[in-house]
C-alpha cells in the first residue's frame, strides 16, 4: 500500500487500509474503491492523508498498534465522558460523576496490554484514515504515542498507566470551553485565547476532584503547555518545576497537534513537525527528549512517496529502527520517471551517499 495525500488521490484507486468513523467502527473497508464523491466526503471530514491499494508494494503490511476493540472502547468512553461534561458546563452544572479513573483506567489497561505487543515499534501517524472530532481523535494519540514512549524510555506498568492517563485526560479542560471557540476557523482573539488557555486550569480543577484519578494525572492536564523557558501558561513555571510526565505530554501534545488536520490548516507530514520541534530545543523542550522522540517515532512514514536525491522516486517500506531518517525505499521509478518493470528496495542506512530529496512526489 501508498500513503498518498488526499488531494493525489484520484477514483478508480482501492483503499489500502479501513476508515473508521467517529464512532471507531469501519466505515470504509480495505479495497473499497473510491469515487468521486467518496473522496469529496473525506475531504470534508478533515482527512488529509488516505493508504491506497498499489500491486507494487501489495507486500507491505502495517500493523494496527491498539486493535479495534480497544481503539472503539476508547473512542467510545472519551466521546461519552467529554460529551457529558461539555452538556453539563453549557447548563453550568457538575459535571463529574466520579467514575473518570474507573472508567479510564479500565481503558488504559486495554491500551498498555496492546502496546506491550508492539514494544520495539516506531510510532507511526495514528490520526490517519480516523473521522473524528479533534478532540477526541488527539486525546487517544497523545495518550498512544505517550504510552509507546514511556514503553520505550523504561517506565513500569504503574508509571505507564499514570503517564497514559495523564496524556488522554490531558485536554479534558477543553470541555468546559465554547464549542464555537474550539472549532473557530480563522485566529482567536486576544480574549478568546486568554479563555482557551483556561482549559488548562479547568482540566487540572476536574481530575483533582475524581477518586481513583492520582494528583499527578491531574497535573499533566495542569502543566501540558508549560515551557521549560518559561513561556508557557498557565503559570509560567521553568525547566524541573514542570512535572517530568507533563513535558512528555507537551511534546507530544505539540507533534500530534501538527501532523493533524485543523479547521484552519492541514496537517503536516512527521518530518516537517519534527523541524518545527527542534527549532525549540531546550527553549520550549527538552533536547533529550526530543531526540528520544526523533529515535523512536517513523519521520517517513511506511507507505509514504519519496523522492532521491538519484532523481529516482519510490515508496518506503521499511523503517530503521537505529536511524529512523534512513529508511527502506523500494524504487518504482528511475530518473527519468518512467515506471520501472522490476522494482527494487534500497537501504538509506546503506546507501549513505543516497538521501531522501522530496517528500509526496506523484508516482502515477
Amino acid at each position: 500500500m501508498r500513503l498518498l495525500p488526499l488531494n493525489m488521490v484520484r477514483p478508480g484507486m482501492k483503499l489500502g487500509r479501513r476508515i473508521y468513523n467517529e464512532e471507531g467502527l469501519t466505515l470504509l473497508g480495505e479495497r473499497v474503491e473510491l469515487s468521486h464523491k467518496l473522496i469529496q466526503r473525506l475531504s470534508e471530514h478533515g482527512i488529509d492523508f488516505i493508504y491506497i491499494d498499489d500491486p507494487r508494494t501489495n507486500d507491505v503490511m502495517i500493523p494496527d498498534m491498539i486493535s479495534e476493540e480497544t481503539r472503539f472502547k476508547a473512542t467510545s468512553e472519551i466521546r461519552s465522558s467529554f460529551r457529558s461534561m461539555m452538556e453539563a458546563s453549557v447548563k453550568q452544572k457538575t459535571s463529574s460523576d466520579k467514575r473518570l479513573g474507573k472508567t479510564f483506567g479500565n481503558v488504559m489497561k486495554m491500551i498498555i496490554d496492546d502496546l506491550s505487543g508492539h514494544e520495539d515499534a516506531m510510532i507511526m501517524l495514528t490520526n490517519i484514515s480516523v473521522m473524528d472530532d479533534y478532540l477526541f481523535q488527539h486525546s487517544l494519540n497523545v495518550c498512544i504515542y505517550t504510552t509507546l514512549l514511556g514503553m520505550a524510555y523504561g517506565y513500569n506498568r504503574d508509571d505507564l498507566t499514570t503517564l497514559g492517563l495523564g496524556a488522554l485526560l490531558h485536554d479534558i479542560g477543553k470541555t468546559q470551553i465554547p464549542l464555537e471557540l474550539l472549532r473557530k476557523n480563522g485566529k482567536l482573539t486576544d480574549n478568546e485565547f486568554s479563555w482557551v488557555k483556561k482549559h488548562t486550569e479547568y482540566g487540572f480543577q476536574l481530575l483533582k476532584e475524581e477518586p481513583n484519578i492520582s494528583l499527578v494525572t491531574a497535573h499533566c492536564a495542569f502543566q501540558h503547555h508549560e515551557r521549560l523557558d518559561g513561556s508557557g501558561y498557565p503559570r509560567g513555571i521553568e525547566g524541573k518545576d514542570i512535572h517530568d510526565y507533563a513535558r512528555w505530554i507537551g511534546l507530544v501534545d505539540s507533534y500530534d497537534a501538527m501532523t493533524t488536520h485543523r479547521v484552519y490548516r492541514k496537517a503536516l507530514l512527521p518530518h516537517q513537525a519534527m523541524e518545527i520541534l527542534y527549532a525549540g530545543t531546550d527553549t520550549l523542550y527538552e533536547k533529550k527528549k526530543i531526540e528520544w522522540f526523533r529515535d523512536h517515532i517513523a519521520i517517513y512514514p511506511i507507505g509514504i512517496t519519496v523522492t532521491l536525491n538519484t532523481g529516482e522516486t519510490g515508496t518506503v517500506v521499511g523503517l530503521n529502527k537505529m536511524v529512523p531518517h534512513r529508511p527502506i525505499v523500494r524504487i518504482l521509478k528511475d530518473e527519468e520517471g518512467q515506471e520501472l518493470k522490476a522494482p527494487f528496495d534500497i537501504d538509506l542506512s546503506v546507501k549513505l551517499s543516497i538521501m531522501i530529496t522530496g517528500v509526496n512526489e506523484d508516482l502515477g
